[in-house]
């Protein structure tokens, strides 16, 4: 045995050794809920326990999967190491499902079954546990293959199942499976637009102009002002919705102010950094650091108060038919502190345990992203969630951040390949040999903006048909030249994973939730 097979050994060891110890403290966790479900009360049901690990092992699924979505962009960019995301995300998912998840959640997530048709409280108990589980054990497949998905498809897949299942055909409403089938399409579409005007919008105002840091020092305050705008507003609709009941109109105009406020601060402090740093595209990027770290922590704080209803929704809905002494299903169900501890608890221990997987997909196994692309991200992300929700359109914010991933990386292949037509262009109208004429003609179109830029290709063009002999390269150059090759930006094997686990999330998590019913109705009624 060699050095080269001794060192293979030692790294396959230790990768073990690491996912032992996550496996350890997991299994700690999920002990430790048993333990304490069992020590509630004098006759502690055996249902409840069961359901209380079910629902933390799907919260530790939801921490490893959906936060990516919030802070894998500020780590692909570097503007946050992994670490560092992983701490402060932790944080705010479990202070935003703590203080703002909400004191009452729905029984059935989404409306898609009818809880009438359900026959009685123990089918209703065996549905939502079902749900629970079957949601938890996709979401722990999508996250060994690096697949972000939907929690909340999963969930809404899982009840469907298992509801058909309970009560045939007839209880779900299709026409609201058909909607959220429909988000498949609009969610990640939405949010790919919206990221690639973003970066567009900033290219022609920023980076392509000569002085970089001057329009920077005009443009970066504008452009985080209405990030606090959006987000302010995106944090009162969805984040403190369920303290805080407040109109679109006023959250639009609280927003607006501290959007104003913000851009009024730090539009001082962007001017005397600008007057410090080199004119360079890094120094541009470097501007929208200090935003994104805001971003990611602001997005995990709405994800907790929001999605931790996944988790622990079904779980509370178990413990109100348990702890109920009337017969009748409930429309809503209280939500007693223990569970929402066990909910923040378990998305932030999943997010450090397993979160870094799915965070590294959407970071950088993508597109490659610097700050102003994860910026664009992130702004996308909260502006298509308001619009969506304003306009009654069913959106999932995983596939609206993965969506914005993919137009960044669009936009760039299409502007490099524009650029590439360009060059091609110059060169073409060029007299065969004449490097130095090219060469003179390439500084000047490279210090030039995009209307100058237009102007000088036009007259490139109209020169070249005006000479008779213009000695342009032979046949073969020139066909060389023309073609022009489509940098790939954006890896088409991640496209094709991801939109099959997006596509494959409902209809999967239903049957597997379909089946569980049958397993957990045929062991409990023969025991």
């Amino acid at each position: 045995m060699n050095h080269q097979q001794i060192n293979k050994i030692h790294k396959a060891a230790n990768s073990g050794r690491v996912e032992l110890i996550r496996l350890s403290i997991a299994l700690l966790f999920i002990v430790g809920i048993v333990l304490y479900t069992a020590a509630r009360g004098t006759t502690p049901s055996i249902m409840l326990i069961v359901a209380s690990v079910v629902g933390a092992y799907m919260a530790i699924n939801i921490g490893a999967n959906d936060v990516a979505n919030n802070v894998g962009p500020a780590v692909g960019s570097k503007a946050l190491t992994m670490g560092g995301a992983l701490i402060i995300a932790a944080i705010f998912e479990a202070a935003g499902a703590i203080i703002a998840g909400g004191d009452v959640v729905s029984t059935i997530r989404s409306g898609i079954i009818d809880p009438n048709l359900i026959p009685d409280k123990q089918t209703f108990i065996w549905i939502m546990l079902a749900a629970l589980l079957a949601g938890a054990l996709w979401l722990n497949v999508a996250t060994a293959i690096g697949a972000p998905v939907s929690t909340t498809h999963s969930i809404v897949g899982a009840v469907l199942g298992a509801g058909v299942a309970a009560g045939g055909m007839g209880i779900a409403d299709w026409a609201q499976v058909g909607t959220i089938a429909a988000s498949w399409v609009i969610s990640p579409l939405l949010g790919g637009i919206f990221a690639a005007l973003f970066l567009y919008l900033i290219k022609r105002t920023i980076t392509y102009q000569q002085d970089m840091i001057a329009a920077a020092a005009k443009m970066v305050p504008l452009l985080v002002g209405l990030m606090a705008w959006t987000f302010s507003t995106y944090l009162m609709l969805k984040g403190l919705n369920k303290i805080w009941k407040v109109e679109f109109v006023t959250a639009l105009g609280i927003g607006f102010a501290v959007g104003v406020v913000v851009c009024a601060v730090i539009m001082p402090i962007i001017k005397s950094r600008a007057r410090e740093v080199e004119n360079t595209k890094q120094s541009v990027n470097n501007f929208f650091t200090i935003p994104l770290i805001f971003a990611a922590a602001l997005l995990s704080f709405a994800h907790g108060a929001n999605d931790v209803a996944n988790a622990i929704g079904p779980l509370a809905a178990i413990n109100d038919a348990l702890m109920s002494s009337d017969a009748s299903l409930h429309d809503k169900a209280s939500i007693p502190l223990w569970i929402m501890v066990i909910g923040a608890i378990g998305i932030s221990l999943g997010l450090a345990l397993y979160g870094p997987k799915v965070i590294r997909t959407v970071g950088s196994e993508i597109t490659e992203l610097d700050q102003t692309r994860a910026f664009c991200i992130a702004l996308a992300a909260t502006i298509t969630v308001i619009v969506a929700s304003q306009m009654g359109l069913p959106v999932s914010s995983t596939h609206i951040a993965v969506g914005g991933v993919f137009g960044v990386g669009f936009l760039r292949e299409y502007l490099k390949a524009n650029h590439a037509r360009n060059i091609d262009a110059i060169k073409t109208h060029h007299p065969e040999g004449d490097q130095a004429a090219i060469d003179a003609f390439m500084l000047k179109f490279n210090k030039a903006n995009i209307a100058q830029k237009a102007v000088l290709l036009e007259e490139l063009k109209t020169n070249a048909k005006q000479q008779l002999d213009p000695a342009h390269f032979s046949k073969m150059e020139r066909k060389g030249l023309k073609k022009v090759y489509r940098q790939e930006l954006v890896k088409r094997s991640q496209i094709m994973k991801i939109a099959a686990a997006w596509i494959v999330t409902v209809p999967i998590s239903a049957c597997i939730s379909a089946m569980l019913f049958f397993m957990l109705r045929g062991m409990l009624l023969n025991a």
